[in-house]
């Protein structure tokens, strides 16, 4: 798919020993509890400010059983105010067991860096299990907005309930974020984003909000689009309702990239250094822990999550290692290419180390948290030739048919998948065979639409009810905007597919389309 030529990203990004420098110095996890902040000693103190520098509110995110990462950044126009915009800031940090912090449980001071665009990160340890806290920031007289978060049960304890949510595809342009202000009103156990945060490039007819500048590729252009994204109070609001877990997809680097292999004419050394920025500036806005190893285009992100012995959450990363799409993408007659044994969606350390994971696991539901759909969705063309979508699952045969092998033999108990990407709603059942309709069902898959991506979208379409004719292991299709909302217990798995009819508009009220389970010990997705 060629298209313009993208210039080479400038050498802004820290590089990998500065990376490595800064990590080291930082704590591993810029995680200051505990720690003076001498540590720091050039760490300003800012008194009295023009304006709140808390513009993009609060986080929380990947919740254990004693502690959760603490997240907010600061406006650089308030700091450009005060002369501040270089220095490392110092701030103060508040956790309280009630919102209107009657009692404060910890206060701790944090750095948030000048290398990091003054995001601030902090990895609350010592806290209590299945614990509800909420925290605030502080700098000089001014207060950020409160924040509610939530640490994970121990993994052995018998918890009889859990509620997430889960969505994806946010493009600012096609909408208002009005689902999360709904999300926010569930005060959820957990929110778990699937991907497509923000987007590098604007596309589609229909734009009710504009994106700053061109498409992005440097350090400060992915700042920027952050910026853009995260000044939504809607989003804000979902932020601050609950802890989140965040994987990405293609878009907070580059469309329909695969490891170093770009979709247009990027050289390999070009993407990596776009991949470097993109990485970098993902991880300063979001609230998740500093990965090992981070180095420059590399960030390991895949990471297992335990919430009592109700759910495990393997969340996977289905971008950074992939092998690229065969035969040219897009929906295609399979090719030599798409049969080889050794292409990999997930890498050969990820695959490992899910597989090792998925045949021990012991919890009740086992949760694959990842972005592209997993059962098969294949279609025909006019001369009635099998077409395969070379993006998703489907484009990776024998990796899938590996996975799904796995989960038979290991015997692992009740395999969910939760998926986004696609801007459309689906439910399925993962067949041990996909060429064999009656093969045995194995597992659940639910699949989330967009939040805004594609704009108000409809009931159905022609093009899903063609899919769902030739998929009927494929139960459900919607395509119009919202997330799914699961309710767990030790029996059952409920989502319910939440929708709203438009984007376009802001303020639009949320029902429930449709409604699916899974019994524990019954594989497959039901109508309830």
């Amino acid at each position: 798919m060629a298209r313009k030529s993208i210039p080479l990203p400038p050498r802004g990004t820290l590089s990998r020993r500065q990376l490595l420098r800064l990590s080291a110095q930082l704590g591993g996890a810029l995680a200051l509890a505990g720690l003076s902040p001498l540590a720091f000693p050039a760490a300003r103190r800012l008194g009295s400010l023009p304006a709140d520098p808390f513009t993009l509110g609060v986080a929380s995110g990947d919740p254990t059983a004693d502690s959760v990462v603490l997240w907010t950044r600061l406006s650089a126009e308030v700091l450009a105010q005060v002369g501040a915009q270089r220095d490392d800031i110092e701030l103060g940090l508040e956790i309280s067991a009630t919102p209107g912090f009657e009692r404060i449980l910890r206060s701790s001071r944090v750095v948030a860096p000048a290398a990091l665009g003054h995001s601030a990160h902090l990895d609350a340890r010592g806290l209590d299990a299945d614990r509800e806290y909420y925290f605030r920031w502080q700098l000089g007289d001014s207060t950020s907005p409160v924040g509610r978060t939530k640490t994970a049960a121990h993994g052995a304890s018998a918890i009889d309930q859990f509620r997430l949510a889960f969505a994806s595809c946010q493009q600012y342009e096609h909408g208002y974020y009005t689902a999360y202000r709904h999300m926010a009103d569930e005060r959820l156990d957990l929110i778990v984003h699937l991907g497509d945060y923000i987007y590098e490039s604007s596309w589609g007819e229909v734009r009710v909000r504009a994106h700053e500048g061109p498409e992005i590729t440097s350090l400060d252009d992915y700042r920027a689009r952050y910026r853009t994204y995260k000044s939504d109070p809607d989003l804000q609001a979902a932020h601050a309702s609950a802890p989140w877990v965040v994987t990405w997809d293609d878009h907070e680097v580059d469309n329909n990239y695969a490891a170093d292999v770009a979709e247009d004419d990027q050289t390999p050394e070009q993407l990596l250094r776009r991949r470097a920025s993109a990485y970098q500036a993902f991880f300063e806005f979001m609230p998740i822990r500093l990965p090992v190893g981070r180095q420059g285009p590399d960030m390991p992100i895949h990471r297992r999550l335990r919430f009592g012995n109700l759910l495990e959450m393997q969340v996977l990363d289905t971008r950074q290692y992939r092998h690229d799409q065969a035969c040219g993408d897009g929906r295609k007659l399979s090719c030599a290419e798409h049969q080889r044994s050794d292409r990999s969606l997930l890498g050969d350390a990820q695959r490992d180390w899910l597989f090792a994971n998925l045949a021990s696991a012991d919890a009740t539901w086992n949760v694959m948290a990842q972005q592209i759909m997993m059962a098969s969705l294949r279609s025909r063309n006019e001369a009635g030739e099998e077409l395969w979508p070379m993006d998703i699952w489907d484009g990776y045969p024998h990796e899938r048919q590996a996975l799904l092998d796995l989960l038979r033999e290991a015997g692992t108990p009740n395999p969910v998948v939760l998926t986004g990407d696609i801007h459309s709603n689906w439910a399925a059942n993962l067949l041990q065979d996909f060429d064999d309709e009656n093969s045995a069902v194995i597992g659940s898959e639910f699949v989330g639409t967009s939040i805004t991506s594609g704009g108000d979208g409809s009931d159905s379409t022609d093009y899903g009810s063609a899919l769902l004719a030739n998929n009927p292991h494929v139960k459900f299709y919607n395509s119009q905007r919202g997330y799914v909302s699961a309710t767990l217990t030790r029996d059952l798995w409920r989502s319910d597919y939440k929708v709203l009819p438009l984007v376009t508009e802001a303020g639009a009220p949320i029902s429930v389309r449709k409604t699916f389970v899974t019994e524990a010990g019954k594989p497959g997705v039901v109508e309830s």
